[in-house]
């Protein structure tokens, strides 16, 4: 029997609470299909930079790599800046593993409407393929002249032809793949006019290779309205660390929720452990109240299991989801609902081992 070696990264917030629900459905996949999950907890995150002074052990990247996976819930607290909680955990993970993908599937599920009205889930199946390693997320920059009227703070946007041209291959591939064959760019190249120009020249460059792939490159403005007006014409986007930051929220939104998108941080060459977590931050809002929408953590569970060659199990997890809020019955506060983030878990825990449940 195969046996799969977890990372487990609840975090803060809502992460301890949705976490547990997707352990609980990722092992009942388990025990349908045939293989074993071993899970090992970390307590990395803003509780432990509180009684620690740093995010995670010095030595963090060196232990995750005995791993398979990664299973990470959220990251966030108001005690603790956001570039200190992001910038000292979340960040480096994703540059030192080389997870240089983030893949973001937007879907509108059975039994969930979408704030656009009459939109189906015909007319939204999306993937969004954000870089994840570089562009505007690098930490380059600085701020001098502080507390004074000439103070100024610089940003730098590293954009390399290697780094482009690997997140572009891959989303190719994806689209390629996919019944569509749809592929659009998200791009800024009238504004920022070098580096979304090189953007646009080396995945132009990349587009000659999959010449049976429809590619349009969009404003990214553009994109980010047309994800609003017309969701069914998008189906593969390939986007930047920042644009697709902005755009897969968008695209969660129109989905029904933000508790419900999912994502991986992914290494293509598996050369070092993805990591896989729902899109939503720690929601210290509603932290500690049991009502958090686990379905992200869920999902993004059921994305590792694929991730590790269990497609089964993932298919087996994302239709129980459907089933589940097919029948309307479980659904937490952000979709109209009044059921903890437990019930949800269990009921989708349930419909993954019940053989007799069909499809909605």
């Amino acid at each position: 029997m195969t046996t799969h070696r977890i990372a487990v990264l609840a975090g803060d917030g809502i992460g301890k609470e949705v976490i547990p629900a997707g352990i609980n459905v990722l092992n009942a996949a388990a025990g349908r299909d045939g293989f074993t999950l071993e899970f090992t907890s970390f307590p990395w995150g803003c509780d432990f930079y509180l009684r620690n002074g740093r995010m995670m052990d010095a030595d963090a990247v060196d232990q995750l790599l005995k791993f398979d996976a990664i299973y990470l819930g959220a990251i966030g607290d108001p005690k603790v800046p956001d570039h200190t909680s992001a910038g000292e955990l979340l960040l480096p993970l994703r540059r030192r593993l080389v997870q240089y993908v983030n893949l973001r599937p937007v879907r509108l599920l059975p039994g969930i409407s979408s704030p656009l009205a009459g939109r189906t889930a015909a007319d939204i199946d999306i993937v969004c393929v954000r870089e994840n390693s570089e562009g505007e997320y690098c930490g380059v920059g600085g701020r001098v002249h502080a507390g004074t009227p000439d103070e100024l703070a610089e940003q730098t946007g590293i954009f390399t032809r290697r780094g482009i041209e690997r997140i572009a291959r891959y989303a190719f591939k994806l689209a390629a793949a996919r019944p569509r064959r749809l592929l659009a760019s998200a791009t800024k190249s009238n504004a920022l006019q070098h580096s979304m120009m090189l953007w646009d020249e080396v995945v132009e460059r990349v587009s000659k290779e999959f010449p049976d792939v429809n590619y349009r490159k969009y404003y990214v403005d553009a994109i980010a309205a047309r994800l609003v007006t017309h969701p069914q014409t998008l189906d593969t986007i390939l986007c930047s660390n920042l644009f697709g930051d902005i755009l897969t929220d968008i695209g969660s939104a129109i989905s029904g929720s933000l508790g419900i998108a999912p994502s991986g941080n992914i290494n293509p060459e598996r050369t070092t452990p993805s990591m896989f977590e729902p899109i939503h931050g720690s929601a210290p809002d509603i932290a500690g109240k049991g009502i958090a929408n686990p379905v992200g953590a869920i999902w993004a569970g059921a994305m590792m299991l694929d991730h590790l060659g269990e497609r089964a199990a993932h298919d087996r997890i994302v239709a129980a989801i459907g089933r589940v809020f097919a029948e309307g019955e479980m659904r937490t506060p952000d979709l109209g609902g009044k059921a903890t983030t437990a019930q949800v878990g269990a009921a989708i825990a349930q419909a993954v081992t019940e053989e007799t449940r069909q499809p909605a």
